[in-house]
């Protein structure tokens, strides 16, 4: 396990991913820790190098006694990236995560390329909530506040459904040291960013919950919209936790700000099609048919496959359930021969093919076994 110290606390800090992809910095709410956002990480680690963490008085790093501060928290997230070599990177920061990620932001400016300040505030108007809490833990364990921060972290239909993410949560919740806990909420009392916000340059997008009763838009992300400089919005219809809550929606917001359509068509064509066949069809290509590839490279690779809303798996299922629902069996086939080749296995294309079955028809789905079978001995032979 890879560990920093920062002062007193020693700090878990988890890196994943290409050493050629930018570096993204996850930063969890309080009570919470770096698994918070695992609905994230499988789509995030396509595109980015990845670094989670265990706030301090967080899962499995320390929580050393006392009052804590944000600056120390931004502090120890600055000796966490040092460790692990990165000198810049983008930072995702949910409620106490969002408030440590903008004092980095307006402290370290030459350090976070773009932010996301999601589910969090400047200031709490009223300092005895987290007051409370803290005596609270600190008196009587982290279960005496459970079932009340679980109400804050997720809306009533999320808790009634009771998936295993928001069991997950509440197990970390009664596990988080209640010493490192009050520690956080003592940051969190006293803390005033709104100083801190017009010294932001980084261009941020703030994610807010339309659930979300500890930072709703009134009188927080309100604030935030209107005092940060470069800043887009997305309300979620979600609680506290919104990447929980509204995963899909919260990912494909992230990876749209800091990712987006690179555009670059002729990569993505040749990342799923193949050097060998993409070289074909540029050495075939004439006088006649030049605007006509021009137009598919643009539109189909650059435009829509590299968008950042579904991964290239997915959209190569799509592409075989609807090439053969269609009927288009010349494509249906180089799909099926580039897919094997790169993300698909046999059983991807069998459930595809099983779907088309039910909802296109059986003789599409007998074609599309038999031209599935015909590439398998084509590839054994």
């Amino acid at each position: 396990m890879p560990f920093v110290h920062s002062g007193a606390a020693r700090l878990y800090y988890r890196l994943e991913g290409r050493e050629d992809r930018p570096a993204l910095v996850l930063s969890h709410s309080l009570g919470a820790d770096h698994g918070m956002w695992a609905p994230q990480a499988p789509e995030l680690l396509d595109h980015f190098r990845l670094l989670r963490y265990d706030t301090r008085g967080h899962g499995v790093s320390g929580a050393p006694p006392g009052d804590y501060t944000i600056e120390q928290l931004g502090l120890d997230t600055l000796a966490i990236a040092d460790a692990a070599g990165l000198a810049e990177f983008a930072f995702c920061g949910l409620s106490l995560g969002g408030m440590t990620g903008m004092w980095i932001a307006a402290n370290a400016p030459d350090r976070v390329t773009r932010l996301v300040l999601a589910n969090t505030s400047a200031k709490f108007p009223d300092p005895s909530v987290m007051e409370n809490r803290r005596q609270s833990v600190l008196a009587r364990g982290m279960a005496s506040i459970a079932d009340s921060v679980m109400q804050r972290f997720f809306s009533a239909e999320a808790l009634a459904a009771n998936s295993p993410q928001v069991a997950t949560t509440r197990a970390t919740l009664l596990a988080t040291d209640p010493g490192g806990y009050a520690g956080c909420c003592a940051a969190v009392r006293d803390m005033d960013n709104r100083g801190l916000l017009a010294a932001i340059r980084a261009e941020t997008l703030l994610i807010v919950g339309d659930k979300d009763l500890s930072t709703p838009w009134a009188g927080h992300g309100e604030h935030l919209a209107a005092e940060i400089p470069r800043v887009r919005m997305l309300r979620l219809p979600a609680a506290h936790l919104s990447n929980i809550e509204r995963p899909r929606s919260f990912s494909w917001a992230l990876l749209d700000f800091l990712a987006g359509s690179a555009g670059d068509g002729m990569s993505m064509r040749r990342a799923v099609m193949g050097d060998g066949y993409v070289d074909r069809a540029i050495a075939d290509t004439t006088g006649f048919t030049r605007d006509f590839q021009d137009l598919i490279t643009r539109f189909a690779w650059g435009a829509v496959w590299r968008r950042p809303g579904l991964d290239v798996r997915t959209r190569r299922l799509l592409t075989l359930a609807i090439t053969a629902a269609l009927g288009r069996w010349e494509e249906f086939r180089l799909h099926v021969r580039a897919g094997l080749a790169h993300e698909l296995e046999l059983c991807d294309v069998k459930e595809a093919l099983m779907q088309a079955a039910v909802y296109a028809g059986v003789p599409c789905a007998n074609t599309g076994f038999k031209i599935v079978a015909e590439e398998i001995a084509t590839s054994a032979g």
